[in-house]
């Protein structure tokens, strides 16, 4: 028989214990407030902060004395999107059972999917085939099929699989493949009413936001005009502008031009993904974006950022072609790699640069630029591709454009970029969040999808004295659960849903390097995901209460 029906939040009848407790810890509750003692209840999935010390029932009972207990965080950035999804081929087992444990572990609870303008949907029904290939290539984990809309989408999760919640942006790359292909051309009026209607039915049913990737084909075909449209649908729906800028290198601040006057005249909220100023002509020109961000607010533009805590980035390999190359989609790439007439436009392309293109060999190297992913050549991964080439004694554009060839366009690479004191000064703006930009994909993957939110809280919060512990938890929180509109998340108080981290604030460090990338974090005891213990003493339970997040 049911019990009785009660308000969430409100304290439960004397004859029923809460579900869980959380006793004896220090609460940092998400807001950026002082830390204060409290003991944390759940009751059906909801959260009753109550006085420390008191004599409480409760089935399940953590001890946090000495911890912190903390809202669970919000990785505002990932490519996770068909991490839990169902799909009947492609890798699986342990694996990839890693790759899904890494953010957990972290205490990561909610995952916001669909940057950088690639998303499992939207599309019209006839584009969906020629979507198949563009989705393998982007996430790496076999023959995912793309969706129709959020609703395709959130269907394809499988809960079985989820370990942590997941909410998603809509992808404009992925929505103008959906709708016009990979053709370098701007939309027709009819196209653009087009995808403008796609994306409201995709944010009426709850997606986050609208997402760019305007270094990435097809998204970087698209002007000015076309995503002020489109980002006027979002502004509508009260949800963000998510930008991966055109440039983050020499161009990056016209580029962040670009993007404010984006938002300016669609009246979006903008969210400048994983702030960075990378390539050795960009060095030190935070010191320029950041008071701009701020210039802008002053203005009265709601812009943020996000930002994760490492000097390299990380990308699909393609990418790094220019963007000629990758006109058609990955078909079309594939089918002109063998020429050699187009390798030595490649080349010289690459030399002399294209006008609106970001060139990242050209700002940096062959030889900053690693093998993080390459499911059929396993011994290139972890090595840079200027070594690679000379071992194989050919030049790296013949390199790439044969291991392109060999793995079917599916390589990850990882790019060393960027400055130190650049990402400090990121991380320590106030405008700032935390994203991973985490891409999980099996192989020699970025250290940030296992380490991002361990090393802002051990390195740079604890060791390194950027933020307080406040601080740097409500950049984890409280911050981005506002932003992306995730009622009831991100902040410990009454009612809220029940997503909950319990860690050392002196042990908390993060283990994951470029070497071992999914080492998991130290002082992170444990997290509860919906009310439910999914890591205890450090360790994944089996418990997989993550679910797909609906944005109103």
């Amino acid at each position: 028989m049911a019990g009785p029906v009660r308000t969430p939040g409100a304290a439960p009848s004397p004859r029923r214990p809460y579900d869980l407790l959380l006793r004896g810890g220090t609460l940092v509750d998400g807001t950026g407030a002082p830390r204060r003692a409290a003991d944390v209840a759940v009751t059906d999935g909801r959260i009753t902060v109550l006085p420390p010390g008191g004599r409480h029932a409760a089935a399940e009972t953590v001890d946090a004395t000495d911890r912190v207990v903390t809202p669970g965080f919000v990785d505002v950035h990932t490519h996770s999107d068909a991490l839990a999804a169902r799909h009947d081929s492609g890798p699986d087992g342990a694996a990839i059972e890693e790759l899904r444990l890494a953010p957990l572990l972290q205490g990561v609870t909610t995952e916001i999917s669909g940057n950088c303008g690639s998303s499992l949907f939207p599309a019209l029904p006839e584009r969906l085939p020629g979507l198949a290939e563009h989705v393998r290539v982007t996430f790496g984990l076999g023959d995912v099929p793309p969706a129709e809309d959020f609703d395709g989408f959130a269907a394809g999760q499988d809960p079985a699989l989820r370990r942590t919640h997941i909410a998603s942006l809509v992808g404009h790359g992925t929505l103008r493949a959906g709708v016009m292909g990979f053709d370098d051309r701007p939309a027709t009026p009819d196209e653009l009413r087009t995808m403008c209607a796609l994306l409201d039915r995709a944010l009426t049913q709850g997606a986050a936001g609208l997402s760019t990737g305007l270094i990435y084909p097809p998204g970087g075909y698209a002007a000015t005009a076309e995503l002020v449209a489109l980002a006027e649908v979002a502004a509508r729906h009260g949800k963000p502008y998510v930008t991966h800028l055109r440039d983050e290198m020499s161009q990056v601040e016209a580029a962040l031009e670009e993007a404010v006057e984006i938002a300016r005249r669609s009246g979006a909220p903008l969210q400048v993904s994983h702030h960075k100023t990378a390539g050795r002509h960009a060095w030190g020109a935070t010191l320029r974006t950041l008071p701009r961000l701020e210039r802008a607010r002053a203005e009265g533009i709601d812009v943020l950022c996000d930002v994760y805590p490492y000097t390299a980035g990380s990308t699909v390999l393609h990418a790094l072609l220019p963007p000629w190359a990758n006109e058609g989609g990955i078909g079309a790439l594939l089918e002109r790699l063998p020429s050699p007439e187009v390798r030595d436009r490649i080349r010289a392309s690459i030399a002399d640069g294209v006008d609106g293109w970001e060139n990242t060999v050209g700002n940096g190297g062959w030889d900053l630029v690693s093998v993080a992913a390459a499911p059929h050549h396993p011994r290139a991964e972890g090595h840079r591709i200027a070594d690679l080439a000379r071992a194989d004694g050919v030049d790296p554009v013949e390199y790439v454009c044969d291991l392109l060839l060999a793995e079917r366009g599916a390589v990850t690479i990882i790019s060393h970029s960027m400055r130190e004191d650049d990402v400090r000064r990121v991380l320590a703006s106030p405008l700032a969040m935390i994203g991973s930009d985490g891409v999980p994909k099996p192989g020699r993957p970025h250290p940030r999808w296992a380490g991002s939110f361990a090393r802002v809280l051990g390195h740079y919060g604890r060791d390194e004295d950027l933020f307080t512990l406040e601080g740097a938890v409500h950049k984890m929180t409280g911050m981005p659960a506002r932003r992306f509109g995730l009622t009831g998340r991100g902040t410990v108080h009454d009612g809220a849903h029940a997503d909950l981290v319990v860690l050392d604030p002196d042990a908390v460090r993060d283990t994951a390097t470029f070497d071992r990338p999914l080492g998991a974090p130290e002082g992170v005891d444990a997290v509860v995901v919906a009310g439910r213990v999914a890591v205890r003493d450090g360790r994944p339970t089996e418990e997989r209460a993550g679910r797909v997040v609906r944005v109103p």
